[in-house]
């Protein structure tokens, strides 16, 4: 009866630790979409990081105040000048050309405007190009047409990550935002993203992220970004780099540095090393004799 027991006791465990080890994996694989677009979607994207917070606030208390002021502003104008001096009320136009009262204030009030917005604006853009201490490194190199990652500090890999295609898409993924090899982050890290490109120029741009930079040939852009929360977040190019432009997502899984201490491992074993460590120049295409390039 003991032994009996202790079988069932031991059956039961087994049952537990495979039943935790499927919840794991299904939380896995339900991670929450935090980053992408919504179906009738106003405003930005929620923010996942820090310069994404300040982007949000930026657009929606001091951008949007202003151009919402100048609108309205210029609606009544319109309208008062239209009641005010239209030719059945003003039967004999005037013959005023000049105010200068009036010629010092629309030159003066917008100079101050735009001071206005420079300040933060020129704040803000220190801040996406003034790197902190970073804890990792990540290469984004922009081709015709998908992304090529390279992990430099850790694991030392690269991979591509292709767009997955209609046909082929799984229940829950997103049309022309899924790829077939996913970029993992930890949270909670300064993570800095080197963009280049390998052939045209691209763009490397996370809306989530605040993070929207040109990969120009034979040049390395840098910037940084913090995330706040695990979850998926996506992006794609933003630079009309030729025929399939549209078809160049960037999809980014957060993850605790827990599970990316993990999937490192994997990582490592699945992705081709990185071999070169400098982050290479532009390749240039040379045709074989008697063919013509496609335009793009």
């Amino acid at each position: 009866m003991q032994k009996c027991g202790r079988v069932v006791a031991q059956a039961a465990g087994a049952v537990t630790m495979a039943a935790g080890s499927l919840a794991m994996a299904g939380g896995a694989l339900a991670q929450e979409i935090l980053g992408a677009p919504q179906d009738r979607q106003l405003g930005l994207q929620e923010p996942a990081t820090s310069i994404a917070v300040d982007l949000n606030h930026f657009h929606n208390w001091v951008l949007m105040p202003i151009i919402t002021g100048i609108t309205i502003f210029v609606m009544l104008l319109l309208l008062w000048v239209m009641i005010r001096y239209n030719a059945k009320r003003n039967p004999v136009p005037s013959k005023t050309t000049h105010n200068t009262t009036i010629e010092v204030l629309w030159t003066v009030i917008p100079i101050l405007i735009l001071i206005g917005i420079a300040v933060p604006s020129f704040k803000l853009l220190y801040k996406q190009l003034d790197l902190p201490e970073t804890d990792l490194t990540i290469r984004a190199i922009g081709k015709q047409w998908y992304w090529t990652y390279e992990y430099p500090d850790d694991g030392k890999f690269t991979f591509d990550a292709n767009m997955i295609q209609t046909a082929d898409l799984q229940p829950g993924q997103l049309r022309l935002l899924e790829t077939d090899n996913e970029v993992v982050l930890p949270v909670g890290k300064n993570i800095r993203i080197q963009i280049t490109a390998a052939d045209v120029i691209h763009a490397w741009t996370v809306p989530a992220f605040g993070i929207k930079h040109d990969a120009v040939p034979g040049r390395v852009n840098e910037s940084w970004f913090n995330i706040d929360r695990p979850g998926i977040y996506y992006g794609q190019c933003s630079e009309l780099c030729g025929t399939l432009h549209a078809f160049m997502p960037i999809k980014i899984r957060a993850v605790s540095p827990e599970e990316y201490a993990a999937w490192l491992e994997e990582a490592k074993a699945k992705y081709t090393p990185l071999e070169e460590e400098a982050v290479p120049t532009a390749e240039v295409a040379v045709p074989a004799a008697g063919t013509q390039m496609a335009a793009n």
